[in-house]
């Protein structure tokens, strides 16, 4: 059935302007390098020429059939920066959807949603619309969305944007353009800048007000926070500065990243600067307090901290590793994926884990059972040292003459030791000498007495001394002068100045030092012979000559 038109209609329509009902009649012709066919070529074109500013080719993309022909030109050009301005806020489009075909999807459909936005009313559709025009069909931004542009850039838009010089809505790198990278740069500096104000400003007011506390402990806090509270200041700042530049959703995504990653990392250092600090903090208390005369304590409880310091110190990093990964969606892809197949592999890196988790055990229950504490005097590996560090996994030993012995946790629990500060660092040492028979014994023990008073040098703690005989053999006897000191390294430099000076006293001694005796037995002369040849006849190669007796 055919619809009847009124003949004033056609009069109308042969009498008026034909540009008047043309698509964007008001508009001149488009350029040779607009083009409209697809919807994919219409999304494409449009961005590259609203993000350019281009007069001459931005209108064509839009439908501006419901305003006056005279206002199209300058209307369109203004509400296209505004439309882009829209979708680079809202909208992230994925051109491998859109489509590539003169008819559209479905070969014939005229309409093709890109996305929407979202409005204190709803939802907004931003529709490209398959129309006439001269020459043959084109896709266009519908009527519909082109008038709704004012509505969706109150709410997703600034005035300022169209304050702004041409030249700095260029695209010149990634999807922002050139006043959006200006003003991240912007962002981030004054984000920066006022990140150390506030951080300078908060330290200051808390000195302040720990200075009214006796409490020492919101000292360490506020020294742990120097440095670590700008970067969270800044993230965040960054973070919120950055919305404002309305960025398109990659860009502000981005930029969410690094911000969540500055605080991240910087919320990590703060709280291994606090562990090293209140762990040093508790030391300091505890060596100050009547507690702190008792050295086996003191070392007891540095251990105790040093391997719990690290053991949070792992945690800690693991945790902030794990929120730095987990913000990577293919991170969390291959993290969801390995659990769930979990299986002979998993069983596999548990076996191949095992001899790491017995030594991390081993570490957390030597700090609680404590065999040897940081400090302690030991004997492991027949070398002498002290114990310098004590890890989750090795122990490294400081010999004597300054080398360090790195040895594995679990030896300490599962071979023996000597460990010579266990109880106290008080230590006997003994100095043995071998001496003649003669030697007088009470005046070596007097002059042993006179060592240790006059000249030990501050190495003997007063507690202990003493000379026995302890053996005899059948050319010397042996005496053991026993003194005490307060610890391994004092007890052997005694023992070494007490032998030199008794050494040095039993020379000057008549009846000191051993002697080597020997017993002579006379021999009878032999009887006297008859008449004859020498008795002892010369040898092969003597030159003495020997003749007979007469």
């Amino acid at each position: 059935m055919r619809r009847f038109v009124p003949p004033w209609l056609w009069a109308l329509l042969l009498l008026g302007p034909v540009g008047a009902f043309a698509l964007n009649g008001g508009l001149p012709p488009p350029p040779a390098d607009v083009d409209r066919s697809t919807p994919a070529a219409t999304a494409a074109g449009f961005l590259d020429a609203a993000h350019a500013r281009d007069a001459a080719r931005a209108p064509h993309y839009l439908d501006l059939s419901r305003m006056p022909p005279e206002q199209q030109p300058e209307e369109g050009l203004r509400l296209a920066r505004r439309l882009v301005v829209v979708m680079d806020r809202t909208l992230w489009l994925d051109f491998a959807r859109i489509g590539k075909e003169p008819a559209g999807p479905g070969g014939r459909a005229r309409r093709e949603v890109l996305g929407q936005v979202a409005t204190a009313r709803g939802p907004q559709d931003i529709v490209l619309e398959r129309v006439d025009a001269e020459g043959g069909p084109v896709w266009v931004f519908s009527a519909d969305t082109v008038g709704a542009i004012d509505t969706l850039f109150q709410e997703h838009g600034s005035p300022l944007l169209e304050m702004l010089p041409p030249v700095f809505f260029t695209r010149p790198l990634w999807v922002l353009e050139a006043w959006q990278w200006l003003g991240l740069g912007v962002v981030l500096v004054v984000a920066w800048a006022l990140g150390r104000l506030v951080e300078a400003v908060t330290l200051r007011v808390g000195a302040r007000a720990a200075g009214l506390t006796k409490s020492g402990w919101d000292d360490e806090l506020l020294a742990a926070g120097r440095g670590s509270i700008r970067y969270v200041l800044a993230g965040m700042l960054a973070a919120a500065g950055a919305r404002l530049l309305k960025l398109p959703p990659p860009a502000q995504g981005a930029v969410d990243l690094g911000a969540r990653s500055v605080i991240i990392v910087a919320a990590a250092l703060f709280l291994l600067r606090f562990l090293t600090r209140a762990a040093r903090f508790v030391e300091a208390k505890v060596a100050q307090s009547p507690e702190g005369t008792d050295v086996a304590r003191v070392r007891g409880l540095r251990t105790q901290l040093a391997i719990l310091r690290r053991v949070v110190e792992v945690a800690v990093v693991l945790v902030a590793a794990s929120l730095l990964l987990l913000q990577f969606e293919a991170v969390r892809n291959v993290g969801v994926s390995l659990l769930a197949s979990a299986g002979i592999a998993g069983l596999a890196i548990g076996l191949a884990a095992q001899k790491s988790l017995s030594t991390l055990l081993a570490g957390i229950q030597l700090s609680i059972t404590q065999p040897m504490r940081i400090g302690d005097t030991v004997i492991i590996e027949n070398e002498w040292g002290w114990i310098e560090e004590i890890t989750l996994t090795y122990v490294v030993v400081k010999v004597w003459d300054l080398r360090r012995l790195v040895i594995p946790i679990t030896q300490f629990l599962e071979k023996p030791f000597q460990n010579w500060s266990k109880v106290s660092p008080d230590i006997l040492g003994t100095a043995e000498l071998y001496v003649d028979f003669r030697t007088d014994v009470a005046g070596v023990r007097a002059e042993l007495k006179r060592i240790l008073e006059q000249e030990s040098q501050g190495l003997w703690d007063g507690k202990a001394q003493g000379l026995q005989v302890t053996d005899l053999s059948e050319r010397t006897m042996k005496l053991r002068a026993l003194v005490s000191c307060s610890d391994a390294g004092k007890a052997w430099d005694l023992r070494c100045l007490v032998r030199e000076k008794l050494v040095a006293w039993l020379q000057a001694q008549p009846h000191g030092l051993p002697l080597l005796r020997a017993e002579a037995t006379p021999l009878p002369f032999p009887e006297e012979k008859a008449a004859g040849p020498a008795l002892l006849p010369a040898r092969v190669g003597n030159n003495a000559r020997v003749e007979p007796q007469r």
